[in-house]
């Protein structure tokens, strides 16, 4: 039996833990052993993958700007070397650039591994590893801890001579990758973005390079932007395109520098979400919509999936707007990037997996979820319709939003979780069907992939949500009215119900 324990490191399809101490009752758990102990167990999974020895593997390696980023690099890299395998140090970098050094002929990667914890505070950090096939599966994390933990698996990798690291300046390779996209796109010759002003906020995370080395050589005025330096104590906002805080942020800085666009990401740029020239969010519901919006003609009648908290009025508008298929799927960007996938493969054409966090994945970019390459893809339209003297505002201008929208989190304090929230779920799925109380009617929607969705109608319409939470011991709970105070009578009513639930703490209802 392994001494070794990291299972509580997997975050579905990542690693994620304690990197630093300094935050009471949160212990390190991620620290140099571990990190070089799931390295060695990445390069076992890999050298199988790939049918290659480890002397015969390149695999790059990225952080964002957490402070603890370089030990982790340094550790990861390290444990690499005795097997002979080529490590190539990228140091800052963006999540997605991470995948591209195994597509860019200059590098061509057999895997990658991006060492962040997107927006997780400053005492967090974890793992994302790719193959050339793209990012890794929730099993295949499974097997890589597997191996980790193991001596005698680890002992079977075969050393080799130390190759040394290699310096390699990827964000370099990766910027210009984007900045062809945008030439390309937009037209107007090699700087098309003269004339637009767009504010950048990066949160003090990886992502001011967009600002620096993509948007200002094309011409675009970046002056308005904020937050560029990395800084992983992150000392303004939580770099995090779904933080009220952070959105507050770019629109305070399109309004007052009169921007033509703002765009946000989060900590390794692998969402985006974006404000217009009115100082109207595109996030949520909006980032999907915009994202849709922008192959709508060049892929008609396309399926879009997304995840499960959608609301009714953006199904209205990819479906009767933009003449698109909507695939209301789970929470969590590899599930819905997978579900894309698979349709592809049953033979039904799915361009776009999107979550409303800003998750999103177009199949002509590997289905990759990449913020900047979303980013790309609206600079190109804005640049288009600045052209017309038109701005961003006018692409999704008929998607409406609900009145009300609320996020409610219930904690579960039952022993065994699992068994309480399908309680809950199938406890409140009766009570449901036969609602019909005060003027106000429940119906259960169908199809649904993830927890109990009810449409309501009659004195409140909208809807409500109540899923088990992917990773951790409670139940989040959405709610959408299309009038205001509709979300606390809703709660009200769900009191009635939940409230019958031992081991569910409704106290925030």
């Amino acid at each position: 039996m392994s001494k070794y324990d990291f299972s509580k490191l997997q975050n579905g399809s990542d690693i994620r833990g304690v990197a630093l101490p300094g935050v009471p009752g949160e212990n390190v758990n991620l620290d140099a052993e571990a990190c070089g102990r799931l390295a060695k167990g990445f390069l076992y999974w890999l050298s199988a993958f790939t049918q290659k020895e480890p002397r015969d593997l390149t695999v790059a390696i990225g952080m964002d700007p957490r402070l603890s980023g370089p030990d982790l690099a340094k550790a990861f890299a390290e444990a690499l070397a005795p097997y002979g395998t080529k490590v190539c140090a990228c140091g800052l970098a963006s999540t997605p650039a991470m995948f591209m050094s195994t597509v860019f002929d200059d590098v061509r990667a057999d895997g990658a591994v991006m060492i962040t914890a997107s927006h997780l505070p400053f005492n967090r950090n974890g793992l994302k590893f790719f193959s050339a096939r793209g990012g890794l599966n929730k099993g295949d994390i499974t097997d890589i801890i597997v191996f980790a933990e193991s001596d005698h698996i680890l002992d079977s990798l075969r050393p080799a001579e130390a190759s040394p690291v290699e310096k390699l300046d990827l964000m370099a390779l990766y910027c210009k990758h984007l900045r062809d996209l945008i030439i390309q796109g937009a037209g107007n010759g090699p700087k098309p973005l003269e004339g637009l002003k767009i504010a950048v906020d990066a949160g003090n995370g990886a992502g001011g390079f967009y600002a620096a080395d993509i948007l200002t050589p094309l011409g675009a005025d970046v002056s308005a932007s904020r937050f560029l330096d990395p800084d992983g104590s992150f000392p303004n906002h939580a770099p995090n395109p779904e933080n009220s805080k952070a959105m507050d942020s770019i629109r305070e800085a399109v309004l007052t520098g009169k921007c033509h666009l703002g765009l946000i990401f989060d900590t390794d740029v692998d969402r985006a979400s974006a404000v217009d020239e009115t100082g109207r969010e595109i996030n949520r519901n909006g980032i999907v919509a915009m994202a849709a919006a922008l192959i709508a003609d060049t892929h008609p009648g396309t399926t879009v999936v997304t995840d499960s908290i959608t609301s009714n009025q953006l199904t209205d508008y990819l479906e009767n707007d933009l003449g698109l298929h909507h695939l209301r799927f789970k929470r969590g960007y590899r599930n819905v990037i997978n579900k894309a996938v698979e349709l592809n493969e049953q033979g039904i054409d799915s361009q776009l997996a999107i979550e409303t966090s800003g998750h999103g994945a177009y199949k002509d970019n590997y289905f990759l979820d990449d913020g900047a390459f979303l980013a790309a893809r609206i600079v190109i339209r804005a640049a288009l319709l600045h052209k017309e003297n038109k701005g961003i505002s006018s692409v999704i201008s008929g998607l409406s939003e609900p009145a009300e929208a609320v996020e409610v989190r219930l904690p579960i304090t039952a022993a065994d979780a699992g068994a309480c929230g399908d309680q809950a779920l199938a406890a409140l799925a009766d009570w449901a069907r036969s609602y019909d109380q005060n003027g106000l009617k429940m119906t259960i929607a169908e199809p649904n992939y993830e927890g109990v969705r009810v449409s309501l109608s009659g004195s409140v319409n909208g809807w409500f949500l109540l899923r088990k939470s992917l990773h951790d011991p409670l139940m989040p709970l959405n709610i959408e009215t299309e009038s205001a105070g509709g979300c606390d009578a809703i709660r009200k009513v769900l009191v009635q119900c939940l409230g019958e639930i031992a081991g569910l703490d409704i106290s925030e209802l």
